[in-house]
């Protein structure tokens, strides 16, 4: 519990009123937001949490829901505020759930927010026995007249990707049918020298955070899809006011190698792939053609250009 209690304090700021081991934690609003709306999103890691267990990399899941919902309400132009944290096994092993808060907790520090509190169950008969479950909170800010809502989004405005680095925190139910058995094979060729399949399939739930507040800042974002379940035909709709699609290149961004091998593997239509997997883009940004150029100088990491919103409904892959 010390260990715990030393990373979750690690995240305070002076907002922070009450926080471990007060009934419910307490925030102070930052008074410097005009017309502040708070924007709240949960989550989960999925089955990448037994994949974590197998390969004793909890500390790494804990990332990936920190980073994973920071993604969800940035896309809505906020900025994180508070965290908060559920894990629930059959059994918890305290060493478990200090890897997993320890993760949690850095990620918090990394996106300037406060693990404000949490919760740990053990519930044998519901959870399986050696399996973890675990699920996250996030509440943050934007400015009303900030938010982006993607309605000015129209035909012709460019679809700018940023790349993930793996299955994320989506996928992994299929991904451990298709490798099972797999996970100390090496990767290579394809991947990293001495990267095992297990390594690749364990690749962070990166937080696009960094790259995407300067766009949001200056204003030339008019839309943001988070690609999770479901891929980009799943997600960039979402953002897309009625009437209008999108067009992608599949061609135009470096697909990871762990996607072509789950699809050798399992013997995956390409359609499939698709409706699961982001395939290498985590982030897609929205902007009219004549910010590119601005969006491009702003962002301190590549952006690809890999398609555009066109008239009509869902997605289209070029062929």
């Amino acid at each position: 519990m010390r260990r715990i209690g030393a990373a979750v304090r690690s995240t305070y700021t002076p907002a922070v009123l009450a926080g471990i081991g007060a009934f419910g934690g307490l925030f102070a609003l930052p008074d410097d937001v005009h017309e502040p709306v708070l924007v709240a999103s949960t989550d989960g890691v999925g089955t990448k949490t037994m994949l974590a267990t197998a390969l004793g990399r909890l500390d790494t899941i804990g990332r990936d829901i920190v980073n994973h919902c920071v993604n969800d309400i940035l896309v809505q132009g906020a900025r994180p505020l508070f965290f908060l944290d559920y894990v629930a096994s059959s059994r918890l092993e305290p060493s478990d759930v200090a890897a997993v808060v320890q993760g949690v907790a850095a990620a918090c520090r990394e996106a300037g927010m406060a693990l404000l509190g949490g919760e740990t169950a053990e519930m044998p008969g519901v959870y399986a026995q050696g399996e973890l479950d675990l699920v996250g909170t996030i509440v943050g800010i934007v400015s009303r007249p900030r938010i982006v809502t993607g309605a000015d989004v129209a035909a012709g405005d460019l679809l700018l990707g940023l790349a993930s680095e793996g299955l994320q925190t989506n996928g992994f139910s299929l991904a451990r049918q298709v490798l099972a058995g797999r996970l100390s094979a090496p990767m290579h060729p394809g991947g990293r020298l001495g990267e095992t399949i297990g390594d690749a399939l364990m690749a962070p739930h990166r937080s696009f955070q960094r790259a995407l507040e300067p766009l949001l800042e200056a204003g030339v974002v008019r839309a943001a899809a988070h690609v999770t379940g479901g891929g980009i035909p799943g997600n960039l709709p979402r953002v897309l006011p009625p009437g209008l699609g999108a067009e992608i290149d599949p061609a135009s961004w470096t697909r990871p190698p762990i996607f072509d091998l789950l699809q050798r593997a399992g013997e995956i239509d390409e359609s499939e792939m698709r409706a699961v997997f982001n395939l290498g883009i985590g982030m897609i940004a929205v902007v009219r053609a004549s910010d590119e150029a601005q969006a491009r100088a702003l962002c301190p990491e590549p952006l690809w250009t890999i398609g555009r919103v066109v008239e009509g409904n869902g997605v289209r892959f070029l062929p």
